[in-house]
């Protein structure tokens, strides 16, 4: 298990660049928030069930930038507004809207030569904003079971929770820091 986690952090940064030139932007900005990356090989170690489903989930795409954000209280609908259009200024095409448990998600596709290249789904609630920014693709009607491999799959979620636990922002408290 130590050389999972060990393998999972040494792939999780060292991938130094972005997919798409609005997430950097959006990670630039928000300087609070966290990203981890992912490659196809550290998404398959992640499944420590070996869900076949979860397997199929993931079997095209080539690498993924998860990005989480905690909005600032002054977080607009016009901030949102701004954030897709510089994804469509970014040769993404808006595709699919959706939601699922309070959360809405936005998904968007850069395609070369009829080929889905890549992927951003946007997950946007009340308080966080997720950004998945996928070189490859998964189908659009498993858009919401790619989220919920990471929020709600007690492995994976674990497995994401123990390694930025030790890496929040500067100046963020959990309950469980001691002062």
């Amino acid at each position: 298990m130590q050389k999972f986690i060990t393998l999972f952090m040494i792939f999780s940064v060292t991938a130094a660049f972005a997919q798409s030139k609005a997430t950097e932007a959006l990670q630039i900005k928000y300087t609070d928030s966290r990203a981890l990356f992912f490659y196809n090989n550290t998404l398959r170690m992640l499944n420590q069930t070996e869900d076949k489903g979860y397997d199929e989930l993931i079997k095209d795409i080539e690498k993924m930038k998860f990005l989480m954000i905690d909005k600032p209280a002054a977080f607009t609908s016009s901030d949102y507004k701004k954030i897709v259009t510089s994804y469509k200024g970014d040769a993404f095409e808006g595709i699919m809207t959706s939601r699922y448990q309070g959360k809405n998600f936005d998904v968007f596709l850069k395609e070369s030569g009829g080929k889905t290249k890549g992927m951003v789904v946007l997950v946007n609630d009340s308080s966080s904003l997720y950004v998945l920014d996928i070189v490859g693709s998964i189908a659009l009607d498993k858009v919401t079971s790619l989220y919920k491999a990471f929020g709600e799959t007690p492995d994976i979620q674990s497995q994401i929770e123990k390694f930025t636990h030790g890496h929040k922002p500067a100046g963020k408290k959990d309950d469980d820091d001691n002062d």
